[in-house]
């Protein structure tokens, strides 16, 4: 219950914070976070025998999560906030932000149901199935957290500014340099595990019980899904766009589009091509979802989201990103025979492979002259 509790106020201080433009301290305090529960479980395991060892990550977890609130207070503090505790139900702040939360908890529920989804048709696969669907989908949203949710945090206060002012044509403009950006960094990390899905899956998961089986299954589970990874992208910035203009139960019914696509392409996809089968689903769903929620959001503002503009730089990538795939997997060969598969080795043929097909994707977008490479080179 405590951690429930400071989780929730910690959401609280951080949404404050992003409104304010201070996104530091709440992009390291995760980071804080799991160091303080590595160190308490490595301080506390001993003082606990067998089963109580749980106790230890428990301890470990309130420890960590007390902390994480405690690093927002001082910044909240200078942006001129303090938190006090009030019991008013009836102010018609809480009673809106009451009202403006029920269809976004009940679209992250729907969203969530797709993972019971492929939990039940995986297990109709295999026993192994649903456990490597979650391992790919662990690494797969490893650059969904680098990079479409850090666009999409530091935008969204913008982006509701934009709104609250009626600017339609400032929030279009931002909403579609913020999706060129997602392809941008999301399209050569799509190539990347599509390219080297089994070396990447070797590297972080094939040791003690997680054999070379196990790699080819979930190798297989990340391939299919590294195809959605952008648009999975985009519809996350979509999503915060919908709610800066208060209109969250569009994305709420664009969520049962979603889980109807998956369920349909997973049922009629699992028995003859198995894992594939239902992770092609969960991608498809993610494809229909981004352009679905682009048409209505479309007509929210009254005109095209850069359409034509969007297009052509998203083609650019692309071809950008097959060359980024093509040299990372070329280069990867020539290392892992030179490597060998040793832990050090499939480290220097992975990375080495990434390093090369990054090195081309980098020159290839500065070539094809797409502005937001200009946006990000400036920005380093």
């Amino acid at each position: 219950f405590p951690v429930v509790l400071l989780l929730e106020l910690n959401g609280l201080v951080v949404g404050i914070l992003n409104a304010y433009a201070h996104f530091t301290i709440p992009a390291i305090s995760p980071l804080v976070w799991n160091v303080v529960i590595m160190a308490f479980l490595i301080g506390t395991k001993p003082l606990f025998e067998g089963d109580d060892e749980m106790y230890a990550y428990a301890i470990g977890v309130l420890a960590g999560t007390a902390v994480q609130f405690a690093m927002a207070l001082p910044v909240l503090r200078r942006v001129g906030f303090e938190l006090e505790i009030h019991f008013d139900w009836r102010d018609p702040r809480v009673r809106r932000v009451l009202v403006l939360m029920l269809p976004v908890t009940i679209g992250l529920g729907l969203i969530n149901f797709n993972v019971l989804v492929n939990s039940v048709l995986g297990a109709l696969v295999s026993e192994e199935a649903p456990r490597a669907i979650d391992a790919a989908f662990r690494i797969y949203m490893l650059p969904q957290g680098m990079f479409s949710v850090a666009i999409a945090t530091v935008l969204f206060p913008a982006l509701s500014r934009l709104a609250a002012r009626r600017d339609l044509d400032g929030l279009r403009d931002l909403c579609s340099n913020g999706t060129r950006l997602i392809f941008l960094l999301l399209l050569p990390a799509a190539a990347a595990t599509i390219a080297l899905a089994e070396p990447i899956t070797r590297l972080v998961y094939q040791r003690g019980a997680f054999d070379a089986q196990s790699t080819d299954q979930v190798a297989t589970a990340l391939f299919w899904f590294s195809f959605s990874l952008p648009f999975s992208g985009v519809n996350l910035l979509l999503t915060r766009t919908f709610f800066s203009l208060q209109r969250p139960w569009d994305t709420t019914k664009l969520a049962v589009v979603n889980i109807t696509v998956n369920i349909a392409v997973s049922v009629a996809l699992y028995k003859p091509f198995g894992i594939a089968g239902i992770v092609v689903g969960t991608a498809a769903s993610s494809l229909v979802m981004a352009f679905a929620q682009g048409a209505v959001l479309r007509r929210h503002l009254h005109g095209r989201l850069a359409g034509r503009e969007t297009a052509n730089a998203v083609a650019r990538m692309t071809v950008a990103a097959a060359a980024f795939g093509a040299t990372a997997y070329g280069a990867w060969y020539v290392l892992d025979q030179a490597a060998g598969r040793s832990l050090l080795g499939q480290v220097v043929s992975v990375g080495g492979g990434l390093l090369a097909g990054l090195a081309v994707y980098v020159a290839l977008v500065i070539a094809m002259r797409v502005p937001e490479a200009a946006q990000v080179r400036d920005l380093v």
